[in-house]
Protein backbone atom coordinates (compact mmCIF):
# COMPACT_ATOMS: atom_id res chain seq x y z
CA UNK A 1 0.00 0.00 0.00
CA UNK A 2 1.08 3.54 -1.21
CA UNK A 3 2.03 5.78 2.10
CA UNK A 4 -0.56 8.72 2.20
CA UNK A 5 1.09 12.03 1.19
CA UNK A 6 1.30 15.04 4.06
CA UNK A 7 -1.95 16.15 5.46
CA UNK A 8 -1.80 19.99 4.92
CA UNK A 9 -0.43 19.26 1.29
CA UNK A 10 -3.45 17.58 0.24
CA UNK A 11 -6.09 20.17 1.81
CA UNK A 12 -4.80 22.30 0.19
CA UNK A 13 -4.54 20.79 -3.32
CA UNK A 14 -8.16 19.38 -2.62
CA UNK A 15 -9.00 23.05 -1.79
CA UNK A 16 -7.65 24.31 -5.02
CA UNK A 17 -9.03 21.35 -7.36
CA UNK A 18 -12.61 22.49 -6.25
CA UNK A 19 -11.76 25.73 -6.47
CA UNK A 20 -10.35 25.44 -9.87
CA UNK A 21 -13.56 22.91 -11.00
CA UNK A 22 -16.10 25.83 -10.27
CA UNK A 23 -16.81 24.39 -6.75
CA UNK A 24 -17.43 26.76 -3.97
CA UNK A 25 -17.26 23.92 -0.94
CA UNK A 26 -18.18 27.08 1.54
CA UNK A 27 -21.60 26.86 -0.07
CA UNK A 28 -22.28 23.54 -0.05
CA UNK A 29 -21.69 23.24 3.35
CA UNK A 30 -23.45 25.72 4.38
CA UNK A 31 -26.42 24.79 1.95
CA UNK A 32 -25.99 20.82 4.27
CA UNK A 33 -24.81 19.32 0.48
CA UNK A 34 -21.29 18.96 2.01
CA UNK A 35 -20.40 17.42 5.44
CA UNK A 36 -16.96 17.89 7.43
CA UNK A 37 -16.81 14.48 7.15
CA UNK A 38 -16.95 14.19 3.79
CA UNK A 39 -14.46 17.02 3.74
CA UNK A 40 -12.29 14.86 5.77
CA UNK A 41 -12.51 11.89 3.24
CA UNK A 42 -12.05 14.25 0.42
CA UNK A 43 -8.19 15.32 1.60
CA UNK A 44 -8.15 11.57 2.93
CA UNK A 45 -8.89 10.19 -1.02
CA UNK A 46 -5.99 12.95 -2.13
CA UNK A 47 -3.58 12.22 -0.31
CA UNK A 48 -3.79 8.41 -1.63
CA UNK A 49 -4.05 9.57 -4.66
CA UNK A 50 -1.33 8.23 -7.43
CA UNK A 51 -1.57 11.26 -9.28
CA UNK A 52 -0.82 13.65 -6.37
CA UNK A 53 2.23 14.60 -7.57
CA UNK A 54 1.39 16.14 -10.78
CA UNK A 55 -1.73 17.80 -9.53
CA UNK A 56 0.08 21.38 -7.85
CA UNK A 57 1.50 21.62 -11.97
CA UNK A 58 -1.99 21.09 -13.34
CA UNK A 59 -3.26 23.79 -11.06
CA UNK A 60 -0.76 26.16 -11.79
CA UNK A 61 -1.15 25.42 -15.49
CA UNK A 62 -5.67 25.44 -15.00
CA UNK A 63 -6.38 27.66 -12.46
CA UNK A 64 -10.13 27.61 -13.84
CA UNK A 65 -11.24 24.77 -15.64
CA UNK A 66 -14.43 23.23 -16.59
CA UNK A 67 -14.06 20.25 -14.64
CA UNK A 68 -11.53 18.82 -12.44
CA UNK A 69 -8.91 16.28 -14.47
CA UNK A 70 -10.09 12.51 -14.30
CA UNK A 71 -6.89 11.56 -12.73
CA UNK A 72 -8.04 13.25 -9.59
CA UNK A 73 -9.42 11.14 -7.28
CA UNK A 74 -12.08 13.47 -6.51
CA UNK A 75 -13.04 14.35 -9.99
CA UNK A 76 -16.67 13.14 -9.62
CA UNK A 77 -17.32 14.10 -6.35
CA UNK A 78 -16.48 17.81 -7.37
CA UNK A 79 -18.40 17.22 -10.81
CA UNK A 80 -21.46 16.10 -8.59
CA UNK A 81 -20.97 19.30 -6.63
CA UNK A 82 -20.79 21.58 -9.05
CA UNK A 83 -23.70 19.93 -11.27
CA UNK A 84 -25.72 20.10 -8.01
CA UNK A 85 -24.75 24.11 -7.37
CA UNK A 86 -25.47 24.92 -11.01
CA UNK A 87 -29.03 23.62 -10.94
CA UNK A 88 -29.80 25.25 -7.31
CA UNK A 89 -28.83 28.68 -9.79
CA UNK A 90 -30.72 28.02 -12.35
CA UNK A 91 -33.76 27.19 -9.89
CA UNK A 92 -32.83 30.59 -8.60
CA UNK A 93 -33.06 32.46 -11.65
CA UNK A 94 -36.54 30.57 -12.55
CA UNK A 95 -37.93 31.95 -9.27
CA UNK A 96 -36.40 35.37 -9.93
Amino acid sequence: MKPLGPQRDHYWLALSMAKAAGVDLQAAIDEGRFSQTKWAETVHRCRGCDWGGDCPHWLHENPEAEAAPENCVNAKLFAALKATQETGRLSEQKQS
